[in-house]
């Protein structure tokens, strides 16, 4: 059984993984029809976000696999022969039990280490394309934003001049400006892309008396790169840290208006792999624990559904909210804890609770 669970597992996951990877991978596409990004840095890009969604993923596959797992052992009487052959509640879901850890397990190595690594290495990417391949960057006809540099072409003319340039630029929130030329180009320089515009004018509004000058040029560079910023100072997200920078990083390692923050997704690292414990000890407690019912088993199995859905999305709202407020950090441990707690002690205790309450009746009658 617990081969079979794990080979339903690993195809469940890769199914989910692959529709979550189309999903996300389709804002990249016109990059490479229209703007010339390799496939093999498409592929590079899109791949370093899967982890972040496998760690979600893995309790929600192992769910189901539980589910139709021991459904069909129901619907083909296969579990009140193993029951009738004096196999325990424990034997029926030690296999299950076993794949939730190494499930777990696997999910903790995600968390902990290679998630980090992952969207690290993401955001350096993104950060190299930007610096180095920011032509793909500029969207014809619409505007761009490049970290406080926005930039508008209305089309892109041959050897890739740039006609109907605006450029505003509002790094400086002190000194925003606007800059409009009737035709450009993107060079390339050591110390980063630049802009080059030519016949057009430069504007800029005195924020004291609101006046307003203009420049005229006719040729005129801007920098789309920060090229003096270093990758390995930039601020991390928190995605990228550890989780001991996460719980326990301070200012100014950590932006104060960002502990809150951090210190919740620390402690979601530390809580998240738990639930593919949780969500396989909700689908035991609703089919191990039940007895056949000609019926059917759609009451239970929508129950326990609805359950699992529940625990995932007040996991979610409990993230948020801890972190805003770290009082109810606790919750979200409790959110993770209980189902197992429960499930489980419904798994081992129910069908005895059960069956000493019908002997009781029988022997009253």
């Amino acid at each position: 059984m617990l081969k079979q669970q794990l080979i339903l597992m690993v195809f469940v996951t890769l199914g989910l993984l692959c529709v979550i990877w189309l999903s996300q991978s389709l804002r990249f596409v016109e990059m490479i029809v229209n703007r010339g990004l390799s496939v093999s840095v498409f592929l590079q890009l899109t791949s370093l976000l899967l982890p972040s969604f496998l760690a979600i993923i893995l309790p929600i596959s192992l769910f189901f696999v539980v589910v139709f797992t021991y459904n069909k052992l129901i619907q083909d009487r296969e579990l009140i022969v193993m029951r009738s052959a004096g196999l325990s509640q424990w034997a029926l879901v030690k296999p299950t039990l076993m794949l939730a850890v190494m499930t777990a397990g696997f999910g903790y190595f995600l968390t902990l280490f290679y998630l980090p690594y992952s969207y690290q290495q993401f955001k350096e990417l993104q950060f190299s394309i930007r610096n180095d391949f920011s032509s793909v960057l500029l969207q014809e006809g619409s505007f761009t934003d490049l970290d406080g540099l926005t930039v508008y072409v209305r089309e892109v003319g041959r050897d890739n001049e740039l006609l109907g340039i605006l450029v505003h630029d509002s790094r400086d929130p002190d000194k925003q400006t606007t800059m409009m030329a009737k035709h450009g180009a993107l060079v390339r320089t050591d110390e980063g892309p630049r802009i080059v515009l030519l016949d057009g004018n430069r504007q800029e509004v005195n924020p004291d008396d609101g006046t307003m000058s203009i420049l005229y040029f006719d040729r005129y560079a801007v920098d789309i790169a920060h090229s003096t910023e270093d990758p390995a100072l930039r601020y991390r997200e928190a995605r990228e840290r550890n989780v001991f920078n996460l719980l326990t990083g301070v200012p100014p390692n950590i932006s104060l208006n960002d502990i809150g923050a951090f210190r919740a997704e620390g402690h979601d690292r530390l809580i998240s792999p738990l639930y593919a414990i949780g969500f396989a000890s909700i689908a035991l407690a609703v089919l191990v624990s039940s007895s056949f019912s000609r019926r059917g088993q759609s009451g239970r199995l929508l129950g326990a559904i609805g359950v699992m859905v529940l625990c995932q999305a007040v996991a979610i709202a409990m993230k948020n909210l801890a972190a805003k407020n770290p009082a109810l950090i606790p919750l979200m441990y409790a959110n993770a804890l209980l189902p197992i707690i429960l499930g489980l002690y419904w798994t081992f205790r129910g069908p005895q609770i059960r069956a000493s309450r019908a002997a009781s009746e029988e022997a009253k009658a």
